[in-house]
């Protein structure tokens, strides 16, 4: 299913950019603005690929800032049955082991389904499917930054780590094939997530959209 092919009652968007450039903070922004009752979250990585088939020594050592880590055709699938009214399963990641939880997040069908994530605009059967293509551009040196926060508050890991992470996939996956997937966008928010005048812009066309004042193809 092509973005032309997506029904007139379900829109598509998504949030791409950097680690730590501020996707999930606009994601947030928006389902407060629009209300969560209407807006089907689906975070990208929450689709990373089990991983129960090897043991924690050899989960550490992938790479899981290459497309291949993720099960994006799971993410495509989800999105689709979304589309066509039905709830969906969502994956549970965690992130201190390296592997899906068992349970899942019960996802409703909405109006709107958002989807965030890094490399969500290099798969082209992801990528046909958002109306809409938003990518959050923010300094590497801040996307840093908080990507070390993060990863040492809420997931668990060692500053030694994040930074041998950080040079070993990240930087390098970043230029191969998050920093190209660029080109894709509708609209480049700069300064991150809290850039007031760009949420407004995002804001005022998604309501747009949802009031029937425009459709989907214009």
């Amino acid at each position: 299913m092509t973005r032309e092919n997506s029904t007139k009652e379900t829109m598509v968007v998504g949030i791409a950019g950097g680690t730590g450039s501020g996707k999930t903070t606009l994601s947030y922004l928006i389902l407060k603005r629009l209300g969560r009752d209407k807006i089907a979250y689906l975070p990208h990585d929450a689709y990373y690929r089990d991983q129960k088939e090897l043991p924690f020594e050899e989960r550490v050592k992938v790479n899981y800032d290459h497309p291949d880590s993720l099960e994006t055709e799971l993410l495509v699938e989800h999105i689709n049955q979304l589309m066509e009214g039905q709830a969906v399963e969502m994956p549970v990641y965690d992130f201190t082991r390296h592997n899906r939880k068992l349970e899942t997040i019960r996802v409703e069908p909405k109006q709107v389904v958002l989807v965030e994530g890094i490399l969500i605009f290099v798969e082209k059967a992801l990528r046909e499917l958002f109306n809409m293509k938003i990518y959050v551009d923010t300094d590497p040196d801040i996307r840093f930054i908080r990507r070390l926060k993060r990863d040492i508050e809420e997931r668990g890991r060692t500053m030694q780590s994040v930074v041998d992470q950080y040079l070993k996939t990240v930087r390098p996956m970043h230029l191969e094939f998050v920093e190209s997937s660029k080109r894709y966008a509708d609209i480049i928010v700069p300064q991150g997530g809290l850039n007031p005048v760009a949420l407004d812009m995002v804001i005022a066309r998604l309501k747009s959209l949802l009031d029937g004042e425009i459709s989907l193809g214009s």
